[in-house]
């Protein structure tokens, strides 16, 4: 492996972990002693993205991680988070099973994961992507985010149950007992 800073040919292993979609190794250059750190994947079979003026492109995994990376600059999110996101984008273009995969398919999925990881980088990307020219669509993309947390926040079950809901508990637990009782 030639490394980055002096091009000299020659590198070893340091540490290797597996990854869900290949092997992250951390490397040293045996000549200026930096270290650096690989990725190594199976190369599966590529696709072509048909661009939105209907030409098409060898689809370029370094293409998408470069443009979340922008997405996320300055936030809280490792490198490994980014590589699993597209890890996962990357999976599910593969099980569409298409040759070719429009990029507003690869945009979509993109957003539903950015959404899931940071919703600031979230935003970023899908100000970018969709291409807002103005404060009202940022907002209206904003206020759709923000409707979908509450929506999840009121889905959920209280940490700590509310008085009703343990008395109702209660009096579910007392009328079984009693409906098992007159059963023997």
């Amino acid at each position: 492996m030639k490394c980055p800073y002096c091009d000299y040919q020659d590198s070893k292993v340091i540490d290797s972990r597996g990854m869900s979609e290949g092997v992250r190794r951390r490397r040293q250059c045996l000549h200026c002693h930096s270290r650096f750190t690989t990725y190594e994947r199976v190369q599966s079979g590529t696709f072509l993205v048909i661009k939105k003026d209907s030409r098409r492109e060898e689809f370029s995994r370094d293409k998408l991680v470069t443009g979340i990376r922008k997405a996320c600059t300055k936030r809280p999110i490792s490198n490994d988070d980014i590589e699993q996101l597209v890890d996962r984008v990357e999976g599910e273009l593969h099980h569409l099973g298409k040759i070719e995969v429009p990029s507003p398919t690869i945009g979509e999925l993109v957003m539903k994961h950015l959404k899931e990881l940071d919703r600031i980088a979230y935003m970023r990307f899908a100000s970018v992507y969709r291409e807002f020219t103005d404060v009202d669509s940022f907002r209206l993309e904003i206020d759709a985010l923000v409707k979908g947390q509450e929506k999840a926040v009121s889905a959920q079950l209280p940490l700590i149950p509310q008085e009703g809901f343990i008395a109702s508990a209660r009096s579910a637990r007392k009328a079984r007992k009693r409906e098992l009782g007159t059963r023997r």
